[in-house]
């Protein structure tokens, strides 16, 4: 029971929470571990309700099948999530996950704390992956463009900067623009190019 105690709030019960953890922990991978777990609340009597849990690497949503004998799984990695959104109403709160994919996964009658925490943790993982998303673009971008490309500019640069360092900024701001070098990037050599004033 002492495991559980992180898991469980609102009244969850204990029970379904540990079932849930028995089936969800038999699906993780190497270094995977469930960090939150939700269990819908509906008003009527339900023996096997739907559940979300929360891994470091993935969300995974419980459905249960056949008065609770089979469960279907759906999950989706961190880096497939675009958008995270909930709905607090009367009954509880309705918890809406977009993917990259536009598909559109909804679990509702969720208690409003265990709702919030569930976004809250989504909302960090959407930041992480939006930059993961971006850095994964800019790779693209420089590979489209061909690589070695950028490293001559920024060479060329490195020749011209001394003889006319506004030119060589104009040119270090316009990859910039062009997203075939990082803000980091922009920022070390435009600081090396004023150095040398």
């Amino acid at each position: 029971m002492e495991h559980l105690k992180k898991y469980l709030n609102e009244n969850q019960d204990p029970k379904i929470v540990e079932r849930l953890l028995v089936k969800v922990s038999q699906l993780l991978t190497s270094a995977e571990e469930v960090q939150y777990v939700a269990v819908q609340k509906k008003p009527a009597l339900n023996l096997s309700p739907d559940c979300i849990a929360l891994t470091n690497k993935r969300v995974i949503f419980c459905r249960p099948k056949t008065f609770g004998l089979s469960m279907q799984f759906q999950d989706f990695l961190w880096k497939e999530i675009e958008d995270c959104h909930i709905n607090e109403g009367i009954m509880g709160s309705t918890l809406s996950i977009k993917t990259i994919k536009r598909r559109v996964l909804t679990m509702d009658y969720l208690p409003k704390s265990q709702a919030r925490l569930l976004y809250r943790f989504a909302q960090e993982k959407e930041e992480e992956m939006s930059e993961y998303r971006r850095q994964r673009e800019l790779e693209n971008s420089r590979a489209a463009a061909g690589g070695g490309i950028i490293v001559n500019t920024v060479k060329d640069l490195d020749k011209n900067d001394s003889q006319n360092p506004v030119e060589s900024i104009k040119k270090l701001k316009e990859l910039l623009e062009n997203e075939l070098i990082s803000k980091e990037e922009f920022e070390q050599k435009r600081n090396e190019i004023l150095q040398k004033l």
